[in-house]
């Protein structure tokens, strides 16, 4: 062992109190292996080791190549500071600490403050200029081997902070232990610990410019935490998923176009299905793979839209309000558990949508508000960066940084997740300055407007990174204004979302179902106004969790009359949705006709399907999905106008609403009628452009589905009586309170024919 020179403690008390206090901006100047600076009068120092090991009684210095300790560090300060000179070292070497604890067996540890930095020179360059598109790859934390030795990066946009420290069990929670080094080109704190391995609980501990300390914050870009309620992200366990969705993602562009077929169930994990014998806990990513997914499969959907999965503090947020954007939430499993999910829903053919919350976040302490002391992440203005209606913050989509952590998140969940689509929550909060505000509590845009240009900015950057980045996925915009060209490409002035949920239609037509039917012939344009900008936008219906909870009462309890009405009215409906222009989402129990509100904290009511009523709704939905899928009429030409006209919209005295949706080859067509009382109609007349055979392919009051059984016995023969413009027409019996769709029968070698001349005509298209 080589000789000992103790480095003189009072040539540096300030770094050492700003050590022992945890103010030290820049710890790597002091901490680790250091040449000694020279003294005032020119004299040359010695290679010097500095550590804070407040738990050691003892600490020396061991040359990691010979094994052996060449160093006994003095004991500087009380609280746990050693340093010590090593005579006759100039140049530095890899070595390790051995500790000597107060109690326990003396062992051996690496510093890592011998450690250099973390980001290289591109990935500040791209951080700083907001370009940083796989950010999540290289801020947060990772294990990583560094010159041999295992342990874990961490790094965190903190801009403003005095200190940053990273905090875990690993170093007892205590700040003053492993505070980070700054790369002030870029804000970020970045650190490698030695040991740290995946599965370790972290925060990070800050203290803003003035010194003061501030709540220990969770990892913005965590991919994974703790199980609420506790808080902590976890450094994330390495280990790939191998993907057997190959073939899926292959083929899901076909499966989102605007002729695509496209049937989502809305689900939210933590109740649709519970274990109650186990204590009524959520069912497991792995258990909903195994049950969910074969569910959704034969009840005939092709998409499945997971409310926001993100991790979320609140359960009775249901994820809207989310603190971890990169963590799907530990509530149901391990990222990998998340994976397989996916993969057993593509397996399956189904496509899986995520709610992806970029509007807003909640003000928990460790998440993101506030975060470095400063308002990094909202406005500093409440005018601008406050939702009152839900005491939440709104990003500064204006900070190329925000919008670079929003971006990188929106890419990660189709990179890391194979998620096939973003359903984008509460976007017209994010268009609207003065959404939801009085007059004089929000800031008008700097040409005096009340539009969000830097979030409309965002918007469209987004869509146009995913749709080119991921081929076959697609977004949706949940927009409940009359804001254009939604659904449009950004070359075109659109906001560039692939589809929009219709709002206007929803909130129309439930508003039309919850009035007796005597008295709906009065609000008959309920009906058929969303006919007037049906194709204005790429839309899908949706009836969605909003209309079921906030004391809004289920769909089944929004239906007047006695029971049977009820259930007869519902089956209507659906049908009737089915059969509009426009893709379909129901939200889960929607199927089972609940007739309690969803309630976030239990399961649905699965017994319901013993009794009739429920059992024939969810057969009257299975077949919906498939006859919708089936049939080509019903969804290739749900965005375009020439796939739609009415028959007659204007049978108010009757509650009767007829039309026609063709498909691409307009000799493929159905017939549709709603009767919305419940009086049946002996011998009604309806205009047909095609004479001949038509088959009833679904009667919403069919035996089957417990209605009444009234209907034309499976079929009709159009005759030769002109009605409502069309040469032929259909005298039916019409069933109360219900919808028939009927098609004509056509012979199977003519319907080959009319295939091959499709074929041939989008074959033409594509070589002009």
């Amino acid at each position: 062992m080589s000789d000992i020179k103790t480095a003189p403690a009072n040539k540096h008390s300030t770094d050492i109190d700003r050590i022992l206090h945890g103010d030290h901006s820049d710890p790597f100047a002091f901490l680790g292996m250091h040449v000694e600076t020279a003294d005032a009068k020119g004299a040359a120092g010695d290679l010097v080791v500095r550590t804070f090991q407040p738990h050691a009684r003892a600490v020396g210095v061991i040359d990691a190549k010979t094994g052996k300790v060449v160093a006994r560090l003095e004991k500087a300060r009380e609280q746990g500071l050693f340093m010590g000179a090593i005579k006759g070292r100039s140049e530095p070497f890899d070595y390790r600490l051995q500790i000597e604890p107060y109690q326990g067996d003396k062992y051996e540890a690496e510093d890592a403050y011998r450690f250099g930095p973390v980001l290289g020179e591109l990935d500040i360059h791209l951080l700083v200029e907001g370009t940083h598109l796989r950010v999540f790859e290289k801020l947060g934390s990772h294990l990583a081997t560094i010159d041999g030795v295992d342990g874990a990066t961490f790094a965190v946009w903190a801009p403003n902070a005095k200190r940053v420290s990273v905090v875990g069990d690993f170093n007892g929670w205590d700040g003053r232990c492993h505070p980070m080094r700054v790369r002030l080109e870029c804000g970020v704190w970045e650190i490698f610990i030695p040991g740290v391995k995946a599965g370790a609980p972290y925060k990070y501990e800050i203290k803003d410019r003035f010194g003061n300390l501030l709540a220990e914050k969770a990892d913005p870009m965590a991919t994974q935490s703790e199980e609420p309620p506790k808080t902590a992200s976890v450094v994330p366990d390495p280990t790939p998923y191998e993907w057997n969705d190959k073939e899926w993602l292959a083929r899901r562009h076909h499966q989102h176009d605007r002729d695509a077929p496209i049937t989502i169930y809305e689900v939210h994990l933590g109740s649709w299905k519970r274990k109650p014998e186990e204590g009524n806990r959520y069912l497991t990513y792995r258990e909903l793979a195994d049950d969910l997914v074969p569910y959704v499969k034969d009840m005939g959907f092709t998409h499945i839209e997971l409310m926001p999965i993100h991790e979320y503090p609140f359960d009775g947020s249901w994820g809207y309000q989310p603190v971890g954007m990169f963590a799907p939430t530990s509530r149901f499993g391990t990222p990998n558990d998340f994976r397989y999910f996916v993969d057993r829903c593509h397996q399956a053919g189904l496509g899986l949508l995520i709610d992806w919350v970029a509007g807003h976040f909640p003000s928990d302490a460790h998440g993101l508000v506030y975060f470095d002391g400063t308002h990094l992440y909202e406005h500093s203005d409440p005018r601008k960066g406050k939702h009152m209606d839900w005491d939440t913050l709104i990003y500064n989509y204006g900070r190329r940084e925000v919008m670079n952590f929003l971006l990188s998140n929106a890419l990660y969940w189709m990179e890391e997740y194979h998620v096939d689509g973003l359903r984008v929550d509460a976007v017209a909060s994010m268009l609207y300055l003065d959404y939801s505000r009085k007059e004089g509590e929000w800031l008008p845009n700097m040409f005096g407007g009340r539009e969000n240009l830097e979030a409309i900015d965002f918007i469209k950057r987004m869509n146009e990174l995913v749709y080119g980045h991921h081929e076959g996925v697609m977004t949706v915009a949940e927009e409940s204004t009359s804001w254009p060209m939604v659904s449009r490409p950004t070359y075109l002035g659109g906001l560039g979302f692939g589809y929009k949920w219709n709002m206007g239609w929803m909130n129309d037509t439930l508003r039309y179902m919850s009035k007796e039917p005597v008295h709906r012939r009065y609000h008959h344009d309920l009906l058929t106004f969303g006919l007037l900008y049906a194709f204005t936008e790429n839309f899908i219906l949706p009836l969605s969790h909003d209309e079921v909870v906030h004391g809004k009462g289920s769909l089944l309890s929004k239906m007047p009359g006695d029971p049977w009405q009820q259930f007869a009215n519902l089956r209507c409906y659906y049908a009737f949705m089915y059969a509009m222009s426009g893709k379909k989402l129901l939200f889960m129990g929607a199927e089972l006709a609940q007739g309690d509100e969803w309630n976030h904290n239990k399961s649905l009511d699965w017994h319901l399907l013993d009794y009739p009523y429920q059992r024939g709704v969810q057969t009257l939905v299975r077949d919906l999905n498939n006859l919708y899928r089936s049939h080509p009429a019903l969804y290739e030409t749900d965005c375009f106008p020439e796939g739609f006209y009415w028959i007659d919209c204007h049978d108010s005295d009757n509650s009767i609403v007829s039309f026609v949706r063709k498909a691409r080859n307009p000799e493929d067509f159905v017939v549709v009628l709603c009767n919305f009382t419940p009086v049946v109609r002996d011998s009604y007349r309806i205009g047909v452009p095609h004479p001949g055979l038509y088959v009833e392919v679904l009667n919403t009051d069919a035996g089957c589905y417990h209605g009444s059984g009234v209907g034309n016995g499976g079929r009709i023969h159009a005759e030769t009586v002109g009605a409502h413009g069309q040469p032929y027409s259909l005298n039916l019996i019409v069933p109360p309170l219900a919808t028939l769709i009927l098609k004509p029968f056509v012979p199977p070698a003519v319907a080959e024919v009319g295939k091959a001349a499709v074929a041939e005509s989008e074959e033409s298209e594509e070589s002009a």
